[in-house]
């Protein structure tokens, strides 16, 4: 079905999209990652000097996530005629702003006691590996508070959510939605089974926010917020990396 074939108010629903679109969505990320690898690499190989590892990743991830959302667009564009950002949710302003904005780190703390009830263990994750000067710790942070969790949001809490939501009722559709997020992150820290329940909990705390204040904005701010007081943290921990 195409936007032709459906009326303003079906196009006024939130979400208009079915489980097709995001099954189309998901089968086109691995072509579309696929493709920024090759083509940042490329680009790499004729630069006169190797950038760092962490520009490397960071560069592929950006392309990666350009050539992903540039299919979503088309979906929302082409078989909707619907705009992209209003579809998933970007709005400004949202019910008690002030109180999105110290969530964020309120939730640090609370995963952070919970992570030493658990007994988590200090894994030596991907992330942590590319902080290797002040350079690269400017650059994973300035990504790890803007780009990512702009573009996690959008996907999970703006696009799939809703749809997950539609289907099986607000709980279950918020977990839904926080699951694939906790398991997009598992190799980063080996499948370990309390950073994996973190995540999620994390993840699920980003979802009730969306569902909440109807904004993926605010997830977004809540999500950015949250990674920022954790990489703040892991830094401060470690001062010989801004030297």
């Amino acid at each position: 079905m195409n936007a032709a074939a459906l009326p303003p108010a079906r196009l006024r629903q939130e979400p208009f999209w079915n489980w097709t679109d995001a099954l189309l969505l998901a089968a086109l990320a691995i072509p579309c990652f696929s493709l920024a690898l090759v083509l940042t690499h490329g680009f790499f190989l004729l630069l006169p000097r190797m950038p760092g590892e962490a520009a490397r990743a960071l560069a592929m991830q950006f392309a990666a996530y350009a050539f992903w959302f540039g299919a979503l667009w088309l979906i929302l564009r082409q078989r909707y005629h619907a705009p992209f950002w209003a579809s998933l949710g970007w709005r400004f302003p949202w019910p008690n702003m002030l109180a999105t904005a110290v969530l964020g780190p309120a939730l640090v703390i609370f995963v952070a006691i919970l992570g030493e009830l658990l007994r988590t263990p200090v894994i030596d994750n991907a992330v942590a590996r590319l902080l290797r000067d002040r350079w690269s710790v400017l650059l994973v942070g300035s990504f790890a508070v803007t780009l990512g969790p702009l573009a996690e949001e959008l996907i999970f809490r703006g696009f799939l959510q809703p749809l997950a939501v539609r289907t099986f009722g607000v709980w279950l559709g918020i977990t839904v939605a926080s699951a694939p997020f906790a398991l997009l992150h598992g190799p980063q820290y080996s499948w370990n089974w309390q950073h994996m329940l973190l995540l999620f909990l994390a993840s699920f705390v980003f979802g009730y926010t969306r569902h909440r204040t109807g904004s993926t904005a605010a997830s977004a701010i809540v999500h950015a917020t949250y990674n920022l007081t954790f990489f703040a943290g892991y830094v401060a921990q470690r001062p010989e990396l801004l030297k």
